[in-house]
């Protein structure tokens, strides 16, 4: 099932993409008189009231799914089936945690001048306003407009309260996948290679986590895509695009810690709760690791598709 967040009201609605690719407006949807008219008001609250919650939704989506032509014409009408180009938000606009892993590809650490393959998961935190959505503008921001860069990423959102979990357990807490684009302003990178003493490689790389905290930096979508209809995370294939040229291209399972083993560990420090979202990483083929170096400038397309989830689309402009 492939969960959206329609963007009709401030925080958006609740919808489901339909085979058809049309976005059905799951509350509209509801069944007068049934447990449907329950469903909570968003995505993250369908979350919250867990495997109950999803499963309303996905009893809606099916049941729409089998009506015949004239049904679904009149829900068409009614506004209830929206077209495919409906307006959205970030499947999850306001996550209360956002976790961004680091150095977590093999092919990566390659591309940045051989850095060593960490002992164990390393990680970052994003500022939940950094947030925007496919389809949206976003803007070079006024302190460092000429090394913005772009990184690819499978996101991980939660479905359940997830802390100190085993990795063999770890995929049971997960609510689904979406894409993510964890752009980075590479401005003070150089700083952070040049550094001579462990304090000065401290403050320049805090310097550099935060180049990636600004508005709109963190683009997620289209789609939720339910765990259930992701038999095999590391299979999924990860492609970004630079104005129609790609970028990246790599496999999932080129990850040095696999999906499960990276939520067990981050579980250990942080308390996941529903919505929550961990981006696991992004492979090779980032701008700072390519030579010459190839960042984005205003007027530039970024695309980043994942299999069976979609393409999460941005447009780069000058403010």
């Amino acid at each position: 099932m492939k969960l959206v967040t329609i963007d009709n009201v401030n925080d958006g609605v609740p919808g489901a993409v339909l085979r058809s690719g049309k976005i059905l407006h799951l509350r509209r949807a509801a069944q007068d008189g049934s447990v449907e008219t329950w469903l909570p008001d968003s995505v993250r609250a369908i979350l919250e009231a867990g495997e109950e919650g999803l499963s309303i939704a996905r009893n809606i989506v099916s049941r729409v799914e089998n009506m015949d032509a004239d049904e679904i014409q009149c829900l068409c009408e009614l506004g209830v089936i929206t077209p495919a180009s409906t307006r959205l938000l970030a499947p999850l606009p306001n996550p209360r945690l956002v976790v961004a892993a680091g150095l977590a590809y093999r092919s990566h650490l390659k591309e940045m001048a051989g850095t060593p393959q960490p002992p164990h998961p390393t990680a970052f935190t994003k500022s939940p306003n950094s947030i925007t959505k496919s389809d949206s503008k976003v803007y070079l921001p006024h302190e460092a407009t000429g090394h913005v860069d772009y990184e690819g990423e499978l996101a991980v959102v939660f479905g359940q309260y997830c802390h100190r979990v085993p990795a063999e357990e770890a995929l049971s807490y997960v609510a689904g996948y979406t894409v993510a684009n964890d752009i980075s302003a590479r401005d003070w990178v150089t700083q952070v290679w040049d550094a001579k003493t462990p304090w000065d490689a401290r403050r320049t790389w805090e310097v550099n986590i935060m180049g990636k905290q600004f508005s709109g930096f963190t683009p997620l979508g289209p789609v939720l895509l339910t765990r259930d209809d992701v038999p095999d995370v590391g299979a999924l294939h990860l492609t970004t695009r630079l104005n129609g040229e790609v970028m990246q291209s790599s496999d999932v399972s080129d990850l040095i810690f696999s999906i499960p083993e990276t939520i067990a560990f981050f579980s250990k420090w942080y308390a996941f709760k529903p919505g929550d979202i961990l981006l696991t990483g992004t492979p090779a083929g980032v701008g700072v690791g390519r030579k010459p170096p190839v960042f984005m400038s205003a007027g530039d397309v970024i695309e980043v598709e994942i299999d069976k989830i979609g393409v999460l689309r941005n447009f780069i402009s000058a403010h």
